[in-house]
């Protein structure tokens, strides 16, 4: 499928949000959608855009292990072995491999950088503007902020996306919503995001949407999850006010439409 159509059938599942409509009706009463358990599938797998853009660089299937372990002991970035990896990871070691086959051929030197995932992200939402999102998302997954992330910082924030609990999916939200990583997320980080992924989203969301439903959007969540009203959401509020509100867990499924 090229990926131009890819972009156009993520855009149909997805509200242009990470977490839902709060307030509205719950999307398992509107759809049938329940929160399910992660799911392991291929085709699932296939729906994150950063493993298609991986996969379309992987070199084509059926080169034994040992040819692929003398390709992790070949490339000037050395990950620390599929083993570990393996163990780190909901992945499987033919996955790893291919992940492993595409990153190299993608960026030789083991190392992705922020224009790179701006660039990805414009090819699958060229009907909007992915930059600023493609900027926080690559903050997200850069966890020590050296502007530059690692093969296997990359395949352990997959999996936690595409394959994680329910808590460790919420966790790696917080930490992409708390953009200055002092451990709160504020409305204007919030705001900041929500419209980051509404201006990548673009005119072809469905229903669309006004121009001040990102602010609405936040207005809603911070009334349900500053419950202390001080102004900022802790670790333990996001997660306890997520965890508990059903329309939010369905939405999480919505996740891997933006990634």
């Amino acid at each position: 499928m090229p990926r131009m159509q890819q972009a156009k059938e993520a855009m149909k599942a997805s509200d242009g949000s990470l977490l839902g409509d709060p307030g509205q009706t719950p999307l398992s009463k509107k759809e049938g959608i329940k929160w399910q358990k992660p799911r392991l599938t291929r085709q699932a797998l296939m729906q994150c855009c950063l493993v298609k853009w991986i996969l379309s660089s992987a070199a084509p299937q059926g080169s034994d292990s040992s040819d692929s372990e003398l390709e992790l002991s070949t490339v000037r970035h050395q990950p620390e072995g599929l083993e570990q990896l393996q163990a780190q990871t909901k992945f499987t070691k033919k996955e790893l491999q291919s992940l492993y086959r595409g990153f190299k051929n993608e960026c030789p030197t083991g190392l992705v950088d922020e224009d790179t995932f701006k660039l990805i992200y414009s090819q699958f939402f060229p009907q909007g503007d992915a930059t600023t999102y493609a900027h926080f998302l690559f903050n997200a997954f850069d966890a020590d902020g050296n502007g530059a992330i690692h093969f296997e910082d990359f395949v352990v924030g997959l999996s936690i996306l595409l394959r994680g609990t329910v808590h460790e999916k919420l966790k790696w939200a917080f930490n992409l919503y708390d953009i200055n990583k002092d451990g709160y997320i504020t409305k204007e980080e919030m705001l900041a995001i929500m419209k980051s992924i509404y201006d990548m989203m673009g005119r072809h969301t469905y229903p669309i949407l006004r121009e001040d439903a990102p602010l609405e959007h936040v207005e809603r969540f911070f009334q349900k999850m500053d419950r202390n009203h001080d102004g900022v959401v802790t670790i333990d509020e996001f997660l306890e006010t997520c965890q508990k509100d059903e329309n939010i867990m369905s939405s999480m499924q919505l996740f891997e439409n933006v990634i």
